[in-house]
């Protein structure tokens, strides 16, 4: 078979879902919606917990499910297109979200993209990263925490559902996901990790609000 045939599906695999995960719609609403660059509001993260700074719950729980929904059409739609590539999709839909060309490959943190990406892989990833997320929060108030703790979730998870396929995949996009917390892994290091609702930290950095460092970016 020629090598120009057996490249072209991988390649278009993550064309797609890179082009997906790279729409950054945090910035896309703020603007639309006349609530400013999201860039240059809190921490600057294009997430949805930054969006909340805005004031707009609404624009925010927008982003949440816009950002998960991403990486579910990305794996699903791979899947439809090219059986056995929606691997690829899932990578380079959670690069795009966080590395997107058109910001300058400054992105979000990839937590809310990575439960979409789970749940289209294999539901009950998706599943126990929803509920470890939610109670984490709930039980913590320390959003990043929730985040990242959800997101080693998955692996562990895809060992335990006999998904054995998907844990390489997963080992790495959590590294992703963790690398991307890595200044909030550093204030949980040192105790000053802000818990939402509460106002804390430094003027700029991501507790001035304290909504929590975007774990949902």
């Amino acid at each position: 078979m020629p090598t120009q045939i057996v490249w072209t599906a991988p390649a278009a695999a993550l064309l797609i879902g890179y082009l997906l995960g790279s729409i950054p719609f945090g910035v896309i609403l703020t603007r639309a919606f006349g609530a400013g660059d999201l860039r240059t509001i809190g921490s600057g993260n294009i997430g949805a917990t930054n969006v909340l700074r805005t004031g707009r719950k609404g624009l925010a729980a927008a982003t949440l499910l816009l950002d998960l929904a991403k990486g579910v059409v990305a794996v699903l739609a791979v899947r439809a297109l090219l059986p056995g590539e929606e691997v690829l999709a899932a990578a380079a839909a959670l690069i795009g979200h966080c590395y997107p060309v058109w910001l300058r490959f400054r992105g979000g943190k990839g937590v809310a993209t990575l439960m979409g990406i789970a749940l289209a892989l294999h539901w009950p990833l998706g599943a126990v990263f929803a509920l470890l997320w939610l109670g984490l929060l709930a039980a913590t108030r320390i959003s990043s925490l929730a985040g990242m703790i959800a997101a080693i979730s998955t692996p562990v998870t895809a060992a335990m559902t006999d998904a054995f396929d998907l844990v390489p995949l997963l080992m790495a996009l959590a590294g992703i996901v963790l690398w991307k917390h890595r200044e909030n892994i550093g204030r949980l290091i040192n105790g000053d990790e802000p818990r939402v609702g509460r106002r804390t930290g430094a003027p700029g950095s991501d507790a001035d609000t304290g909504a929590g460092a975007d774990p949902v970016g």
